[in-house]
């Protein structure tokens, strides 16, 4: 064979058209070119866009805010970044930079899988905007994809089949962001009242500091709600604002998905072994 291609033969196919945003991340669209002058680029708008939303929430983030932070027009931006969805989707990859360098601790897949899911809180945490992010499909950026990967490898020796070890990482990480979504929005509620309160005058101490435990031993009562009354008052609860300490909380709900995990790779191991005396059997 000579490599050329002969008359009958298709040309090859060309690439499929990708997302906006998307197609930059993964080099299927070239950068835009050169600014009005020196100082403007993709990763200069990507990183003062961060900056504004780690201070301010993702509601400050606009191709305006974005332009007066860096001392250029709103057009010179749409010169590298054609919307504010393409300038998210950015962020959302920008977020995880440094993933392709992240070893996670521990020996086993379980130590590993919960040390993927602490990464991904803490990256959550300190970039809380990440909560206020559109989730109408999966993050599909190469450091999203990198991170998923770190997290199937842990599973590597389990036995699993490919598709449930993506659907454990899914499960993970949609409880990990759930978890952290809950978090910023009351801590997002708390300082939206204290910021009311010195509004008005008023100070945060006069409000009645009310705590989940404190809330039900008000409202329930023992005949209609029997149940919840006792643990309103068994003193279990504590004082958090949420009624338990919410790191704790988080663990605990990462080690339930783990205990599935670990049940869900026993039965298809059990399964294996009942295939192998089947066969020997025979």
């Amino acid at each position: 064979m000579d490599g050329t291609r002969r008359p009958s033969e298709a040309p090859p196919a060309a690439p499929r058209p990708l997302p906006p945003g998307i197609d930059l991340l993964w080099g299927r669209r070239a950068r835009g070119g050169r600014g009005p002058r020196p100082g403007l680029s993709v990763d200069a708008i990507v990183t003062a866009a961060i900056e504004l939303a780690d201070a301010e929430g993702l509601e400050a983030v606009s191709m305006a805010r974005v332009a007066k932070a860096l001392g250029f027009t709103t057009m010179s931006l749409y010169r590298y970044v054609a919307s504010k969805d393409e300038l998210l989707t950015l962020m959302w990859n920008a977020s995880a930079v440094g993933v392709e360098s992240l070893t996670l601790d521990g020996a086993t897949w379980r130590e590993k899988l919960r040390a993927w899911a602490l990464v991904q809180r803490d990256m959550i945490d300190r970039h809380a905007w990440i909560t206020q992010m559109p989730m109408a499909a999966p993050p599909l950026a190469p450091n999203s994809m990198t991170f998923v990967e770190l997290g199937l490898a842990s599973l590597d020796d389990t036995g699993l089949p490919g598709a449930e070890k993506l659907r454990m990482i899914g499960l993970l990480s949609s409880y990990t962001l759930s978890e952290a979504r809950m978090a910023n929005d009351a801590a997002r509620a708390a300082a939206a009242a204290m910021a009311a309160a010195a509004e008005t005058g008023e100070t945060p101490a006069a409000s009645p500091g009310w705590t989940f435990e404190t809330l039900l031993r008000e409202l329930v009562d023992e005949r209609t709600y029997p149940r919840l009354h006792a643990i309103a008052w068994s003193g279990e609860i504590g004082d958090d604002p949420s009624g338990f300490d919410e790191r704790a909380e988080f663990l605990l709900g990462v080690d339930t998905i783990l205990d599935g995990v670990a049940a869900l790779i026993d039965r298809y191991r059990g399964a294996s072994d009942d295939g192998q005396e089947t066969a020997s059997a025979r």
